[in-house]
Parts: structure tokens; sequence; C-alpha cells
């Protein structure tokens, strides 16, 4: 495929699947669960994906393919394995672009009723189809300016809320830490909070693999690639971790709903009513922006696939304009199909189901990146290569081994949550049955071979 990413888009791109209508709705279920100490839970997310990314990188840069880590895992663990985590990461994107474009739909519906929210959330998957179906460098730039206004407007809400902790705005006077530590403390749940929002935490944080997805469309991914990391990583601890600290410092976390972003509610509570309307219109950003990259890396996941003859070969086809329209295509109707079942019941408990299980495949996604990592950099050091790695992930192998047993923590947390569980419900059978798929078929193929002779 074309490489026409800019480094600037790749860093953007990647902070566009992150910063998602969830991040803005969602935050208050995190407050909800675990206080102030919400903030540790988040540095600890941060610290994990940093180990990923890090991880990832040297992967990349000595391997710029689109379809990576999936292409990884094939070469460094093993086929099976590669066709079963692919495959749940596709079904991860499917699952979870339709609940932005729903999230979307549901905004618009309050602007303009007479529209319904279904119309609405179709028109938004026409919307980022066609800018996945342009050449990539388009579809670079739409994300750069998308992504953009998110952070201007945590940007924005960070200074305000500062403001409103001196003093400067409002008439309540200097706040300092009594609100973040009014209401109990600041760990007023216990520790063991901390660790259970975490597992939703890197829920938040997915997307920042995308990076490695776009790799075979990068300009110069030698360069692009170690500093998009570097700085896309740093600025999602920043943009999550200084913003939710502000936030708690002027909304009691025992306030924070899902009904509505609590950032718009803490700036109206001190009387800024049209700058919390503004963030109605940052959320819908939000879930456009989430909804194209997510497709972006669900439709690259299905191009290795195809590639890796792990699914139907025709899914490999590239336009001419530089782009796997046809892994496209498949994508968003797959993201239609979960639209049309929200539409025959919003309450449907296969809607829910299927959304459930972005928590499993995605730390699945990045224990084998890790794994991926670890494997080759054995490999190297048995050969006598280490030297001739363009980029090499620090501390190896403290870092891998901390990015992988930490979210093997993680699986292992959700089991004992009633609400989380049903994620490792969801989730295996769509690991393990590709797996099992992929393996029925190489003996078959074996068995025909050896009767050809």
């Amino acid at each position: 495929m074309n490489r026409g990413l800019k480094n600037r888009q790749l860093q953007l791109m990647s902070l566009g699947g992150v910063i998602g209508s969830g991040y803005f709705l969602g935050t208050g279920y995190v407050l909800e669960q675990a206080g102030p100490a919400a903030i540790l839970s988040y540095l600890l997310g941060g610290v994990i994906v940093l180990c990923v990314m890090l991880c990832l990188a040297e992967l990349a840069v000595e391997k710029p393919v689109s379809g990576s880590f999936v292409t990884y895992a094939r070469e460094n663990i093993s086929p099976t394995w590669a066709c079963g985590v692919g495959w749940a990461y596709w079904l991860n994107w499917i699952a979870y672009v339709p609940s932005e474009m729903i999230a979307a739909g549901i905004i618009m519906n309050h602007f303009v009723p007479g529209v319904s929210q279904l119309w609405w959330a179709v028109l938004f998957g026409l919307f980022v189809t066609a800018i996945n179906l342009f050449h990539v460098d388009k579809f670079g730039e739409t994300e750069f300016w998308l992504a953009l206004i998110k952070i201007l407007a945590l940007a924005a809400f960070s200074v305000v809320a500062l403001l409103i902790c001196l003093g400067v705005i409002g008439d309540q006077g200097y706040i300092g830490t009594s609100v973040l530590l009014g209401s109990g403390g600041f760990v007023p749940k216990g520790y063991g909070a901390i660790f259970l929002t975490m597992v939703i935490i890197l829920v938040n944080f997915q997307g920042t693999e995308i990076i490695g997805l776009a790799a075979g469309e990068c300009k110069e991914p030698a360069r692009s690639i170690p500093i998009a990391v570097r700085n896309v990583t740093w600025r999602v601890i920043a943009l999550y971790i200084i913003p939710i600290s502000l936030l708690i410092s002027i909304l009691p976390w025992d306030q924070a709903t899902l009904s509505d972003s609590v950032f718009a509610t803490a700036v109206a509570a001190y009387g800024l009513d049209k700058f919390a309307a503004a963030f109605a219109f940052v959320v819908l950003t939000a879930a456009v922006s989430c909804s194209n990259s997510g497709l972006y890396g669900a439709a690259r996941a299905l191009y290795g696939l195809a590639k890796m003859d792990m699914a139907p070969h025709t899914l490999a086809h590239i336009s001419k304009n530089g782009v796997p329209n046809r892994s496209i295509l498949l994508s968003i109707c797959g993201c239609w199909l979960v639209i049309l079942l929200y539409a025959v019941n919003p309450d449907s408990a296969v809607y829910t189901y299927l959304l459930a299980v972005s928590g499993f495949t995605g730390a699945i996604a990045w224990i084998s990146i890790c794994w991926s990592q670890y494997r080759e950099r054995r490999q190297r050091m048995a050969a006598g290569t280490v030297d001739a790695l363009k980029y090499k992930t620090p501390f190896f192998p403290y870092v891998t081994l901390f990015g992988i047993w930490a979210q093997v923590i993680c699986l292992v947390v959700m089991v004992f949550d009633p609400v989380l569980r049903q994620s490792l419900y969801a989730g295996l059978p769509m690991l393990i049955v590709p797996m099992i798929w992929y393996r029925l078929r190489e003996r078959r193929r074996a068995t025909r071979t050896v009767k050809a002779f």
C-alpha cells in the first residue's frame, strides 16, 4: 500500500483511536468506582501503554508492514495464535465502532430531534467509510483535524479547571484540595479499586496500537514510528492524568454519573453553561474520530489476515487509491449489522455481549505485541544480530515482561468481577474459534498433500 501517512498524521491518528466518546462520557464510571484514586489507575495504565508501545516500535521499525502485530505474532509466536488474535481484534473494532456511531447519533438527536439517532448513526457510518476509501493521506489529514479538536478541548478544560481551583473563575474562592479530598479522602473505596478500574482504563487506552497497523503506509517509518510512539505515549498520559486530576479537584467524585459528560457537569456547576454545551460538539467529534481510526484498524487487520491466508484472498485486494477497499467494506458491513441489532432492540443482549469483548481482545493484542518482541529479541541475541536493529526497546527484558504480566493480572482481575467477567465469556470464543478453524484447515491441507503423493 502507499506510504502516504505523515509523521504528524500518524501521531494524531493514534490519539484519535484512544480519546473516544467513552472517555468524555464514561469517565464518570471510573470516578464512581475508585474516587480520586482513579488518578493512580490512569497513571498505571499509562505505564503499561508505554511498555507496549516501546515493544511495538522495535518490531514496526524493523518490519514496517500493514497487518503489524498479526504478522509479528505469526513469525514469532505461531500462525495459529496469529489467526486467533487477528480475528479477535477485528471483531473488537466491529463491536466498538458502532458504539461510537450510536453515541454520535444520540448527540445529534438532541440537536435535531426530528431525525432518528439510528439514521444519524448510519450517516456517520457512510462518512467514515468514504474517508477510509480515499487515498490514505486524505484519511490521515481528516483524522489529524478531528483528533486536534479533542486535544484542544481537553487543554481548554484543563486551563479553565485550574483557574476555578485558584478561585479566578467563579465566586467559590480558592478550592485547593478541599473537593479532591472532601468525600472520604484520596482512596475512599480502598486500593483494590485501583486495580479493578485499571482494567476498564486499559479499554480506554486501546487504539494506540494503530501506529503499528499504519506502519506499512507511513513515510520514513524508521524515523516516524519511534517519534510517534514516544510522543503519543506521553501525550496520552498527559491528556488523561492532568485533565482528570483537575476534574476531581473541582467536581466531587461521588457526583460523577454516566448520564452526561462529567467534564460538562463540572464546568456547568460553576456557571460556565456555554462552555459545557460546547463539550457536546467535542463528544460528537470524539465519536466520529474514534469510528474513523477504528475502522482503519479493523480493515488493516483484516487485510493482514488475508495476506497471510487466514482470511479470504479477495480481502487483500488493493484499490487504485492504494487502500484495501474490500476489507474496509466488509468491516463497515459488520458495523452496520451491529447497528441493525441495536435498532431492532436497543437493549439487545447481543449488542452488549459484543461490546464487552473490547477489554479482553485489546489486552490479548497488547500481550501479543510484547510477547512477539520478547521472542524476536531472544532470537536475535542467540544469533548475535541485536546490533543490527535500528530501534531497540530500552531496559529489555524488564519493560517487555512488565507489559505482559501486568495485563495478565488485569485479565485475572476480570474473573472476580461479575461485570467484567462477561468480557472473558465473549472474548474467549472469538479468540479460540478462529484458532481451532485454522488448525483443522491446516490438518486437512496436510492430509490432502500426503494423499497427493
